[in-house]
């Protein structure tokens, strides 16, 4: 029976579109499960959106829809950008699904029952953000200590969580081995937070409706940090009444991976609340650090996000992934810029990986008509140069994947894939392929060649699983193989057949990519200038005639969706029905209409417009409005118009 191994990111907030720092996080995890599925684990990964708290309600309120439809809008996108960067999560937990909210009102009544949990009055500083409440000592210069912003002052009635209750139990599993890593990260936690003494904690909140309500206390709800860390037991079946056999098989988790941000909330919150509910604790939570813009923190308040799906778009997926993970360090903050993934992308990924594929799969189909030669066994000074570079690598990468450095793990397959280069260098197959005496000593370095590219292949498979499986399909590789039989020699390719060899990683001229960024950025905000650009009042237009008017073709059609345009305080996104066809529709109306008024009602669209695009979202077709002493109003058909028919 395969061991266990169960692992989770920490579930993303449904505030706004995340950027790739926090889609690294995903990207750590999934590299890890991988690596795990290949040793022979029964791996469960668990992932997905946290989507309650004040800052969502005011989200929600600012684009005139209610908190489920702004999380619904939100969490499917951050499924979509999760799917895109090929994340191979077993499962993805809302924390609006209902099986999770019911529990998490029996974990709130049980704490509540054991007597973890009791009623008083908070009065303190609250950060919206963050969702964190501080006090005055807390504050760096009069704010938030985590991300900066200016705190409010509140007080309200509240549950609260005896922490003190759990400090000793606490210290000991802190000490109970390399539960919290790095080291730096526990440290911090009990010199900052848990030697100079816990404070009990807010776990309810009474001045906001949008979270999960204390099923016996009306008013209060939830306060999202119980509701928040409860999703890594619902996910899998816990339930205080009596759990699945899916937790019990599962539980406790074998890792957690979080970032240094919310450290404090992991090991400590968490710990307590578990020794509460009487269960076993995680068995280790990493606290990566962050992946930074340049040398700043990632905000889309500082002007300075990228995201995941753009450069997905520029450089590709695995390009991406390799970058991330190869780039983000354990210890220490890692950088990103357009620079440096093109640099990365040229050498590591170019020239070493994609030449060393492309040299070894072309002089096969030139000197051995396509198919790999077998080996004679006797290695010259060349190739035990090779195998020990290679196999030293090996051993290296999988001590690291082991103890989740994945950055090293990295640095250690392209450490033997340029010894495979250098290998090439050194034997000349070139010079080899004119001498026929030398035919079997070319032969031997080209299918060391290939067991090695195999060898890294395999060991490179949880950072780059598209590219791999491209490489495996050249050499007709096994994918499948034992993993400690697959990251040694065992020249299982010989006799077969070398397959279409694709440009795995085309090398990027710098200038010329900024050049055209560039570009693009210029044709894009005058498009948006264009767009936004209010009509002048001057000469009425010019007469037309019947024959222009007949031009225009004017349908009923029946709102089905809509929602603000991302960027834009303007324009609305509506998905609107014509009877035989869906379109999407962007207009301009958002300053005088919410998206609820419009969900449902029947209105009259220009349907044969040329598809155009207003601040880069596409727009097929136009809705029929009047100005109104200074408003818009939109001009809807009657409620039996049928959808589709035209306007005469």
């Amino acid at each position: 029976m395969k061991e266990k191994f169960y692992i989770t990111t920490a579930i993303v907030y449904t505030s706004k579109k995340p950027h790739i720092g926090n889609v690294f996080e995903a990207v750590l995890t999934d590299a890890i499960a991988r690596y795990k599925r290949m040793r022979g684990y029964d791996v469960f990964f668990l992932t997905g959106t946290d989507e309650h708290g004040q800052k969502i309600q005011q989200e929600a309120e600012k684009c005139g829809i209610t908190p489920k439809q702004y999380v619904d809008n939100i969490a499917g996108e951050i499924r979509e950008i999760w799917d895109s960067f090929g994340t191979s999560y077993d499962k993805f937990i809302r924390t609006t699904d209902d099986y999770h909210e019911k529990v998490v009102q029996k974990i709130f009544k049980k704490l509540y029952d054991n007597g973890d949990i009791y009623k008083g009055t908070y009065e303190g500083n609250y950060c919206t953000p963050c969702e964190s409440f501080w006090t005055d000592t807390q504050l760096v210069d009069g704010k938030c200590p985590d991300c900066g912003r200016e705190c409010v002052r509140a007080q309200e009635e509240a549950y609260f969580l005896r922490l003190s209750k759990y400090t000793d139990r606490l210290i000991e599993y802190f000490n109970s081995g390399d539960v919290i890593t790095p080291e730096s990260r526990k440290n911090e936690m009990l010199n900052n937070f848990i030697k100079p003494g816990l404070q009990d904690l807010c776990v309810s909140r009474t001045s906001f409706t949008w979270g999960v309500p204390v099923e016996f206390d009306p008013g209060h709800v939830i306060y999202v940090w119980i509701d928040a860390l409860s999703n890594y037991i619902t996910a899998v079946g816990y339930d205080p009444d009596g759990s699945s056999e899916q937790f019990d098989k599962l539980w406790p988790a074998d890792l957690h991976v979080i970032g240094k941000d919310i450290v404090r909330f992991h090991t400590i919150y968490w710990p307590i609340i578990l020794m509460g509910l009487g269960l076993p604790l995680p068995k280790k939570i990493i606290g990566h650090p962050w992946l930074l813009s340049g040398m700043d923190k990632m905000s889309k308040s500082r002007g300075n996000a990228i995201y995941g799906d753009e450069l997905i778009a520029d450089f590709g997926l695995d390009a991406v992934r390799h970058y991330l993970l190869a780039e983000m360090g354990y210890y220490n903050d890692g950088s990103i810029t357009f620079e440096n993934i093109i640099k990365r992308t040229n050498t590591d990924l170019a020239n070493t990986l994609g030449n060393l594929v492309s040299r070894t799969g072309a002089m096969i189909k030139q000197y051995f008509g396509g198919v790999i030669p077998q080996n004679s066994g006797n290695d010259n000074e060349f190739a035990v140069t090779l195998k020990n570079a290679v196999l030293s690598g090996a051993k290296s990468a999988a001590d690291k994947y082991d103890n989740y450095l994945i950055a090293d793990a990295d640095a250690a397959i392209f450490g033997a894939l340029r010894a495979c280069n250098k290998y090439i260098d050194e034997t000349t197959p070139w010079v080899l392929a004119k001498d026929p005496d030398r035919k079997q000593e070319l032969a031997d370095v080209m299918s060391n060649l290939v067991d090695s590219i195999r060898i890294c292949a395999t060991l490179l498979t949880p950072i780059m699983p598209g590219t791999c499986d491209k490489i495996n399909s050249v050499f007709s590789i096994d994918a499948d193989t034992d993993f400690d039989v697959a990251v040694t020699y065992t020249y299982g390719c010989e006799g077969r057949t070398v397959g279409e060899i694709p440009v795995l990683f085309a090398r990027i001229d710098e200038k010329k990519y900024f050049a055209e960024k560039e570009k693009a950025l210029a044709a894009q905000a005058k498009e948006t200038k264009k767009q936004e650009k209010k009509p002048e009042q001057s000469a009425p237009p010019a007469e037309i005639t019947i024959d222009d008017f007949a031009k225009v073709e004017l349908k009923v059609a029946k709102v089905l969706e809509c929602a603000p345009a991302e960027n834009s305080e303007k324009l609305l996104v509506l998905k609107v029905d014509l009877g035989s066809e869906t379109r999407q529709v962007v207009s301009g109306i958002a300053k005088y209409y919410a998206p609820d008024e419009l969900i449902g009602k029947k209105v009259i669209l220009v349907s044969n417009l040329k598809p155009a695009k207003l601040r880069g979202i596409e727009s097929n077709g136009m809705i029929l409005a009047a100005d109104s002493g200074g408003s818009v109003k939109v001009i809807f058909a009657p409620e039996d118009a049928e959808l589709g028919s035209k306007v005469r």
